[in-house]
């Protein structure tokens, strides 16, 4: 299913060497400082569970925890619709520049929450409340640093500009978050890290916020939406409106293409969240690893995930985006199982580490092409929006998945099984969109 749309639609445009190296670099720093302000939290998460959600009921706890994530998860596509809006009307730097700065900021905040020790039950609802704000800016990220940067590169560097941007920002904001958990770890051993150490984690939220400002303050705008501003213009001067984004977005052909567009976003976004995105509680409460010795292990799952998201981007540039899709998901459905049930039995810590970069391989290829295959699904004038939205409510709908499966298992040891069973199912979704899906490589417009 596609819709041909050429109303302002810019040709291809030439991009200088050094305004297209800023936008790349721009893009993925952003992705990336705004996945370790989530990756915080992930980390911390069995902490948290007890300070704000206690329970006797060991995986209720984390389950709690991780439907407070999902929580951030669901405002996202608020987020996308407004910054998503901004970035298509008004330029895609702004909508950056705010958003980012947001996310870092209202992570910092979460480390000057009372505990429900102090206060009682009001520190939970204040934790969710604040994740609600969060989650508005974490969609606007989404919304805009994709677009500025695949505007920027050259065709046949568009899937792989999608990994990097994707994955390997989703690598690299792991891996900052991982170093950062490794430092805090060391000043705050054992009982200090529930007490104190939690908390400066989440002020590091404050470095995405500064890095941000200091990056997005002096880039060029999108070519793309440079050029689609002077056809705009002409074609006011010639007596003819142009319609709203998210209005032309709910529309006619386009919704029918947003609804499409989930069942790709939801399988990816639920595969990379059980993976990467558990990856930090599996190894706490199934292998049992302590603190320090899970950070390197993370830190070793950020550089597969960088890795297998800039070759399966590539790959879509060769092969095509739809052929990637089913490749990456016959893969998933055979593999994923595979790993979480060898990983829950492996004792030898060589094993592990083994499981778990396979793990963060095969989550990440799952979604390193989804953003170029989104932005070649329209048109310059409503990309950020149409990109965000389809990209946000499928990421949000799969990202409650691991708090599903913490509900689904009775006890920390049937978690593995349980992980494999939805990674199974949700990849098979996968496999539907990409049945449906057309082949979008080169349809840029």
């Amino acid at each position: 299913m596609s819709v041909q749309d050429t109303s302002l639609a810019p040709a291809a445009i030439a991009v200088g060497s050094r305004q297209r190296n800023s936008a790349i670099i721009a893009s993925v720093l952003g992705w990336s400082l705004d996945l370790f302000d989530l990756f915080i939290l992930l980390y911390v998460a069995p902490v948290v569970g007890q300070l704000f959600f206690p329970s006797t009921h060991p995986t209720w706890s984390l389950a709690a925890v991780y439907a407070s994530f999902a929580v951030t998860l669901l405002m996202r596509p608020i987020g996308s619709a407004l910054f998503g809006h901004y970035a298509d009307v008004h330029g895609r730097k702004g909508a950056m520049l705010v958003a980012i700065t947001g996310v870092g900021l209202s992570t910092a905040a979460f480390g000057l929450l009372p505990t429900i020790h102090q206060v009682g039950a009001i520190a939970p609802v204040i934790f969710l409340l604040l994740r609600l704000v969060q989650g508005v800016f974490v969609g606007g990220v989404v919304a805009s640093t994709h677009t500025i940067g695949t505007e920027s590169v050259p065709a046949n560097w568009r899937g792989f500009m999608s990994g990097l941007v994707g994955g390997g920002g989703a690598g690299i904001g792991a891996l900052l978050a991982s170093i950062v958990f490794l430092v805090t770890s060391t000043l705050f051993p054992g009982e200090a890290f529930a007490e104190t150490g939690w908390r400066v984690m989440f002020f590091s939220g404050l470095l995405s916020s500064f890095l941000g400002w200091f990056i997005f303050r002096n880039l060029e705008e999108s070519p793309y939406w440079k050029e689609m501003q002077k056809q705009k213009a002409a074609k006011k001067a010639a007596g003819t409106a142009s319609q709203a984004p998210l209005k032309a977005l709910f529309a006619g052909g386009y919704r029918n293409v947003l609804l499409v567009n989930l069942l790709i976003t939801i399988g990816g976004g639920a595969g990379y969240y059980l993976t990467s995105g558990y990856m930090p509680t599996f190894l706490k409460l199934i292998n049992q690893l302590p603190n320090q010795t899970s950070s390197y292990i993370l830190m070793a799952c950020s550089v597969s995930a960088l890795i297998s998201a800039v070759l399966v981007g590539a790959l879509s540039d060769i092969i095509g985006r739809k052929k990637t899709f089913m490749l990456v998901g016959v893969a998933a459905i055979i593999l994923l199982p595979t790993f979480y049930l060898g990983m829950a039995k492996a004792t030898d810590l060589s094993t592990i580490v083994l499981y778990a970069l396979g793990i963060a391989f095969m989550g990440n290829a799952g979604y390193a092409p989804v953003l170029i295959f989104l932005n070649e699904r329209f048109p310059t004038a409503m990309r950020a929006s149409g990109t965000g939205l389809s990209w946000n409510i499928g990421f949000a709908i799969g990202g409650m998945m691991p708090t599903f499966v913490s509900l689904a298992s009775a006890t920390p040891s049937d978690l593995p099984m349980s992980l494999s069973i939805f990674a199974v199912a949700v990849f098979a979704l996968y496999l539907v969109g990409t049945l449906i899906i057309p082949e979008t490589k080169g349809n840029f417009r």
